[in-house]
């Protein structure tokens, strides 16, 4: 039996609060009919909007000097590749940290336009996050520090001609990313075998 620390356990169980938070219903994806045209790519998970605070009159409002602390300040960036074909799903990816803080603990989620094969095991510090979504462990990512490598060989239920990887971080330790760029990617992939970098 496979034995993980509380540590180890920690920043996914924290990512998949924060992702069920903020994660809505899933979108059914439509079964397409006979001679219909091919049906349009349907993001597996969608996001709910959050309420927006209403304003505090200006008299009631607090001082500055009780302000929350401000969240340290991290730059996560996930470089990386897919390939596909047949229903077989190769992933590889490289997570950095270009700072100016450490990053403590943090989570990749990658969700997919199609659902996954429900009989296989992900990799060690990887969960599901749904039939079509997989959150996985980067760990501490120190400021320049060496990326950290993660390594998925997944299964799709079936056998499309593409499939669309979205890749972007749920956790990062608390840190505050002010370029969500480097970390937020939507990948293309055609069932060719030839990978597809990101």
């Amino acid at each position: 039996m496979l034995m993980l620390s509380r540590r180890l356990l920690m920043p996914l169980s924290v990512a998949v609060a924060v992702a069920a938070a903020t994660t809505a219903t899933a979108v059914p994806v439509p079964t397409p009919v006979a001679g219909s045209a091919v049906v349009a790519d349907i993001d597996p998970v969608t996001f709910a909007a959050e309420p927006a605070a209403p304003a505090a009159p200006a008299a009631l409002a607090e001082p500055a000097a009780s302000a929350e602390p401000v969240a340290s300040e991290a730059d996560v960036v996930h470089r990386g590749h897919v390939a596909f074909w047949g229903d077989q799903l190769e992933i590889r990816l490289r997570t950095a940290n270009r700072g100016p803080a450490d990053v403590s603990a943090s989570t990749v989620r990658l969700r997919f336009s199609e659902p996954l094969a429900v009989r296989q095991q992900l990799p060690a510090g990887c969960l599901w996050g749904g039939r079509a979504a997989v959150l996985c462990e980067t760990g501490a990512l120190t400021k320049d520090g060496p990326a950290r490598r993660t390594a998925l060989d997944l299964r799709l239920a079936g056998r499309p001609a593409e499939v669309v990887v979205r890749v972007d971080t749920v956790w990062s330790g608390g840190a505050r990313d002010a370029d969500s760029g480097n970390d937020t990617h939507t990948v293309l992939a055609p069932s060719t075998g030839d990978p597809y970098a990101f």
